[in-house]
């Protein structure tokens, strides 16, 4: 009888071992599967990016159309006409991600917003180069003394028109001014140009009274001006800081949707449509 007995507990101790294992093992597979199905679900769902309308959300319609579908992904562009409201509507969470903005233009807008301090950028994708625009004069060395030039009246850009004008030989920077220069860091004026900011958007309509207008690539473009053939100046590719990238929330950065545009915005066929459709006025970055 005891001897039946202890068979009898021996089979019930090695059942419930038998049912804790599977039941460990059932765990694993569970997180194991629900992983899988995370990611798998992360990559149905639309990607919301927000972008400037050119050239910006152009390279991304496509992608959208030619890329996106064989690499698993589906975009969803949202336009902006300004440099706020992108990255306003990403630290939201509105958007997954924009395209609109290099990385001094990202610093400068964590220095005046600390809420932006969570947003990182990825690899530059294009540049487009700042140019100096005018309708009075076809030579920079033609502007008359105390001209008017118009530039950028965010900070990043406005140090980055100064500098083009330093590239053009029309001013001279203080020794050490550097992505955050001002007017006030201008050390040799010899034309005595005067400078008004403007918001970049509304600096192409400038060109009927300034002198000289410095205007960003991709608002030059939407004012049907042809930076390559255009600007009487064109800023330099080489060593440029100002390539446009991709921008994510860091706790979002590694999201498979967002890792697979960036690659995608990084391939052959991206540089090809950018150097095809823009001859110059928009340069890959890569």
């Amino acid at each position: 009888m005891k001897h039946h007995r202890s068979k009898i507990i021996m089979l019930l101790a090695a059942l419930a071992a038998s049912v804790a294992l599977a039941a460990c093992g059932s765990s694993s597979d569970d997180k194991s599967s629900s992983s899988s199905d995370s990611a798998s679900t992360s990559l149905g769902k639309t990607l919301k990016v927000g972008a400037s309308p050119v050239p910006h959300a152009e390279i991304l319609d496509y992608v959208a159309k030619n890329l996106a579908p064989r690499a698993g992904i589906k975009l969803d562009v949202i336009t902006y006409d300004d440099y706020i409201q992108p990255n306003v509507a990403l630290q939201e969470g509105k958007l997954d991600v924009n395209y609109f903005q290099h990385v001094p233009y990202l610093e400068q807008q964590q220095r005046d917003n600390p809420s932006y301090k969570d947003l990182v950028a990825l690899k530059p994708v294009h540049l487009e180069p700042l140019g100096i625009y005018s309708k009075k004069v076809r030579d920079v060395n033609a502007v008359k003394n105390g001209g008017t030039v118009t530039l950028s009246n965010d900070p990043a850009n406005e140090a980055r028109g100064l500098r083009l004008l330093q590239q053009a030989g029309l001013i001279r920077l203080k020794d050490g001014a550097g992505l955050d220069a001002t007017p006030n860091d201008v050390a040799d004026n010899p034309r005595n140009l005067k400078f008004k900011t403007i918001a970049p958007a509304n600096l192409p309509r400038t060109l009927d009274d300034a002198d000289l207008a410095i205007i960003n690539g991709n608002y030059a473009i939407e004012a049907k001006l042809t930076p390559a053939k255009d600007a009487l100046v064109l800023e330099k590719a080489e060593g440029n800081p100002y390539g446009n990238l991709l921008v994510a929330k860091q706790d979002r950065v590694n999201d498979p949707r967002i890792q697979k545009l960036e690659q995608l915005l990084h391939s052959p066929e991206v540089k090809r449509f950018i150097n095809d459709k823009y001859q110059g006025s928009v340069i890959p970055s890569f």
